[in-house]
């Protein structure tokens, strides 16, 4: 499963121990009189919640002050404030930076390489995730090689960013940002921008990642994460639960508070790419999960009950989707789920939702034949990808059938 950081911890832990240069910062509660110390040298501050959430800006939890007074009370203000019914850990202000120019980058795991990728944009800010593909640059990085200071200016000459001074700094600083990725066992990071001033200098002034628990060095960190306050529902609890009662195979979950596609997913790295690909093309997934682990038939079947019997009932896609399994079998998974699937409709009714299946590894043919009887016994449409289409474009395509889904349904399941 995957674990979270946002820019405090940052801030705080990871930008000094891997010397990646950030704006100045203080954290809710600090004295009156260090704020008016900051403003002063500052001129203006950003206020921001620390929470494990995004739209903080459309929230209105993001506010620029340059008066101490009102700073004061905006940090208590947006400590309090939910974010996408997320309560803030705490609050903190940041030296606003003026900037010359704006970058995006992000590195994570992408499956059409099979390894991690760096992607570069000058189009970032708050508006990354509209930007165009053709406005973006993707470069495969080597896994044992790692990302060196030549293939990072590659990618920024490419996405429009002159060679020179300014193109060598970064550069420089995408490395220490692979660095501390690969150290660390993230999955994914963001930094979004990164700010040049006109002076020349290079500041990362906002951040997230995401971590693989599962990972050796994500357990060896040297720090603890944060806790934030969390609301866990009834579907949340009873999964956690069921997850804690045995070890066999995976049974994790992460609200999203989706209503558009309920996904059974396999493999954490995997589980995180669909669910990022899904956000992006506007899928609207109702979790995050991860089944994976080779989970027994009663096991695989009981998990998929659970999320039938809380989540079926509004979903307009069922999304069942992972990458080639190794040891996991096929054959087995499926049949729990095509069992669970049918029991469920033996309680509640027909539900001709579509059904999107993706999959490789033991036993794939005899499972999509038990999915394929099943679905077409229950009446509901289906769609099979085998382990060579990559995961990404089998999310794609799930998100727009499942917006079709919708439309043809007057919006609901």
């Amino acid at each position: 499963m995957s674990a979270k950081i946002g820019e405090l911890t940052f801030l705080e832990v990871l930008s000094k121990r891997y010397k990646i240069p950030t704006p100045d910062y203080v954290v809710e509660p600090v004295p009156q009189s260090r704020v008016k110390q900051k403003l002063e040298l500052w001129g203006t501050g950003i206020i921001k919640p620390d929470v494990l959430a995004g739209k903080r800006g459309k929230a209105g939890t993001i506010r620029k002050v340059n008066d101490y007074h009102e700073a004061m009370q905006q940090l208590k203000s947006v400590a309090a404030k939910v974010v996408s019914d997320q309560q803030p850990r705490t609050a903190y202000m940041v030296q606003s930076v003026d900037a010359d120019m704006e970058i995006f980058t992000a590195i994570t795991y992408n499956s059409t390489y099979l390894s991690p990728s760096l992607t570069v944009s000058l189009k970032g800010g708050v508006d990354i995730e509209s930007t165009e593909e053709k406005d973006k640059v993707t470069v495969p990085i080597g896994i044992f090689r790692g990302l060196n200071a030549y293939q990072a200016s590659e990618a920024l000459t490419l996405a429009g960013m002159k060679e020179g001074p300014l193109n060598s700094k970064l550069s420089l600083q995408l490395v220490k940002l692979w660095d501390m990725f690969i150290a660390t066992g993230m999955q994914s990071c963001e930094i979004n921008p990164w700010r040049i001033t006109n002076s020349g200098n290079v500041f990362a002034c906002d951040f997230k990642a995401t971590f693989d628990e599962n990972n050796v060095k994500f357990k060896d960190l040297g720090f603890e994460l944060p806790e934030y306050p969390t609301k866990i529902d009834a579907f949340e609890e009873e999964i956690h639960a069921w997850a804690a009662s045995s070890h066999q195979g995976q049974a994790h979950v992460a609200n999203l508070g989706g209503k558009t596609i309920l996904p059974i997913l396999f493999g954490g790295g995997a589980s995180t790419i669909i669910i990022e690909t899904l956000s992006q093309a506007g899928g609207d997934p109702m979790f995050l999960s991860d089944f994976g682990g080779n989970p027994p038939y009663e096991r695989m079947k009981k998990t998929a009950e659970i999320c039938f019997r809380h989540k079926l009932a509004e979903a307009s896609l069922l999304l069942i989707l992972g990458g080639k399994a190794n040891n996991t079998q096929i054959d087995v998974t499926f049949a729990a789920i095509a069992d669970a699937l049918q029991e469920w409709v033996d309680l509640n009714g027909p539900h001709p939702i579509p059904v999107v299946i993706g999959r490789g590894g033991p036993g794939l043919i005899q499972g999509f034949a038990i999915m394929k009887k099943t679905l077409e016994n229950l009446g509901m449409p289906y769609v099979f990808f085998g382990h060579d289409t990559p995961i990404s474009l089998v999310a794609t395509y799930a998100a727009k059938l499942a917006k079709q889904s919708r439309k043809v349904n007057g919006g609901a399941a």
